[in-house]
């Protein structure tokens, strides 16, 4: 699924390596959910993740921390 990242403001995140490696950006969706790219392939697109899909994404990876 891909849609224009034009109007979605990317971030990168927390988790991202300092030096550049393994990043990745998040935007926050208007309609809630998020779209998540990878830092170093912008063109590659991104992923879109409903609020329920994203909510058990980071619960999942805050459980394996």
């Amino acid at each position: 699924m891909h849609q224009s990242t034009s109007h979605l403001h990317f971030r990168k995140s927390s988790y991202s390596s300092a030096k550049g490696q393994d990043c990745v950006e998040i935007a926050e969706l208007p309609t809630g959910g998020a779209a998540v790219r990878d830092t170093q392939n912008r063109d590659a697109g991104h992923l879109l993740f409903p609020c329920s899909e994203w909510a058990a994404l980071l619960s999942t990876a805050q459980q394996n921390r």
